[in-house]
């Protein structure tokens, strides 16, 4: 368990981790190339030609198959809501219906990658090519017997493209009732449990084989036009892969007044982190000019008790937030995960789920370090002093002061870094460094950089991982950067500017018109004066 949950456990009731909404993409993966769709056709389909007419008489049996199959099951067909979410929109559809049935189908023009006939005319075999096109698609909001409330969303036009929508609350929820655990759900939230080891062990259990048993039973209900002998021998069955997964993090609290209170110390203290730039922080990543992707921390209202912080990298983001009055959620998301370096395929899903918990320990160990650090006596000396290695080489210290140091020390507790594995290398590193300093390239060279590097590595801060160029900021490394910018900027910085160049006005300003902030500044001087009389350190007037 990480540091944050270890500092905070008097204060919380129990705490599970577990996949919240995973979308999944399925595709029948001969079919992408149009070659194999014309082999398929001759093979199984006595030779017919695939023109624009066959293609489009598909998708009029796909229609007619759905309508037929509703007043069979009893499922209406209706059109998705614009303005509602469809969550709520179908939840009284579900909550009447039976295991494995389909409770409702929603219909919705939404973009698919469908198979288009080019020519073909005066006999002449067409161009198949797959483009992308607004299709009406069709929706199967259902109850399944192990997985609860999902859907599955089917494309009727060749080759039948799909998605899937599962969540593992619903799941845990279902296998919970089983092992006779009681508990209380909100939506996709559990608030009590009497037995959280065992819900822990069970969101630990989650294999590929679930998501793969589940996805293929329904995809198969749903494309009626495959045979089972063409599945089975010309491998006509929908592949799955992760589209959009979310891993939720959920800290549940005693009291409700012990949350919102930690929600506004962290709200606070994660404006600061970083390089602030009004309420958001730069996240940060390498980028090209063909990046259009956001790159900042910033704070979201979503008709929440508290706002949301919403972190973006590459394709996802991390966010964090309070529901349920006592819940306090961490959750990474990302549309490729291949940004945390998992590949596509369900299989996958062990490597994916380490990696976004691994995500989540580092966004809280940061934060861990922003609320409470501590230095132990005599280190902070023994950090200004110089280095000798143990090829006598002679290091200088760190130096509170020093502008290039600290320009290093706001590139080095970013975001990015804890995204990307905690690792970087100095090409990483160079472009916010120089945005720091507000210097060009010429003025500070990545030789110079590297020479700065130097000074936290020969102190135990940072360490460069063998046989490679990347660098890893140490834990304790992570502490002394946000303390060295705490202490600069939050504490000697401000006083050093009201005591050199203070506002005449400003002495003459009511105090109850003063913000809190100048306030508490203003105190603090008044008891620094008080503190120089009393030790006899009072300057003559």
């Amino acid at each position: 368990m990480n540091a944050f949950y270890e500092h905070h456990k008097s204060s919380i009731e129990f705490a599970y981790r577990c996949f919240d909404r995973i979308l999944l993409n399925g595709l029948i993966q001969p079919f992408q190339q149009p070659e194999r769709v014309i082999g398929f056709f001759n093979t199984y389909r006595d030779g017919k030609r695939v023109i624009r007419r066959t293609l489009t008489e598909i998708a009029d049996q796909f229609h007619h198959w759905v309508i037929n199959r509703a007043e069979r099951w009893g499922a209406p067909i209706v059109e998705a809501p614009q303005q509602e979410r469809r969550d709520d929109f179908v939840l009284p559809y579900l909550q009447k219906t039976e295991a494995d049935h389909v409770a409702v189908i929603l219909k919705a023009r939404e973009p698919a990658r469908i198979l288009v006939a080019i020519g073909g005319k005066q006999n002449q075999c067409p161009h198949l090519e797959l483009k992308q096109r607004w299709v009406n698609q069709y929706n199967f909001y259902l109850n399944d017997q192990h997985w609860g409330p999902m859907f599955v969303r089917m494309c009727p036009y060749f080759p039948f493209s799909a998605r899937v929508c599962l969540n593992q609350h619903h799941w845990l929820a279902l296998h919970m009732q089983q092992e006779g655990i009681t508990f209380r759900q909100c939506k996709n939230a559990f608030l009590q449990c009497s037995n959280p080891e065992q819900l822990q062990q069970l969101a630990d259990s989650l294999t590929a084989q679930d998501l793969l048993r589940c996805g293929q039973k329904w995809l198969n209900a749903f494309t009626p036009f495959f045979s089972s002998q063409e599945r089975r021998q010309a491998g006509c069955q929908h592949r799955l892969f992760f589209s959009q997964v979310e891993l939720c993090d959920n800290l549940i609290f005693f009291r409700r007044a012990a949350v919102d209170q930690f929600a506004e110390r962290l709200l606070d203290m994660n404006r600061t982190i970083g390089q602030p730039k009004k309420i958001t922080l730069i996240f940060g990543r390498k980028v090209t000019r063909q990046y259009k992707g956001k790159l900042q921390t910033e704070l979201e209202d979503l008709d929440l008790p508290n706002p949301v912080i919403r972190s973006h990298y590459a394709h996802g983001f991390a966010k964090q937030y309070v529901r349920d009055d006592r819940l306090l959620r961490t959750e990474p998301a990302t549309n490729d995960v291949t940004d945390y370096g998992v590949k596509k395929n369900v299989e996958n899903l062990p490597q994916l789920r380490q990696r976004m918990s691994e995500i989540i320990d580092h966004y809280h160990d940061a934060q861990q370090d922003i609320l409470e650090t501590f230095i132990d006596r005599g280190q902070l000396q023994k950090l200004a002093e110089p280095t000798t290695l143990t090829n006598g080489k002679r290091i200088p210290g760190l130096k509170l002061d020093h502008p290039r140091q600290l320009a290093v020390m706001h590139a080095l507790v970013r975001y990015a870094n804890i995204a990307a594995g905690s690792t970087f290398t100095t090409a990483d590193l160079y472009p916010p460094v120089l945005d720091a300093l507000g210097l060009p390239q010429s003025q500070y060279s990545l030789a110079s950089l590297r020479y700065d590097l130097s000074k936290l590595r020969a102190k135990g801060l940072l360490e460069k991982l063998p046989h490679s160029r990347r660098y890893r900021l140490a834990h304790k490394g992570y502490s002394i950067c946000v303390l060295f910018l705490k202490l600069f900027e939050r504490i000697y910085a401000p006083l050093t500017a009201g005591l050199l160049k203070p506002f005449a006005g400003d002495r003459n300003l009511a105090p109850d018109k003063r913000c809190q902030l100048d306030r508490l500044y203003q105190r603090l001087t008044d008891d620094l004066d008080a503190l120089f009389s009393a030790v006899g350190l009072k300057t003559a007037a």
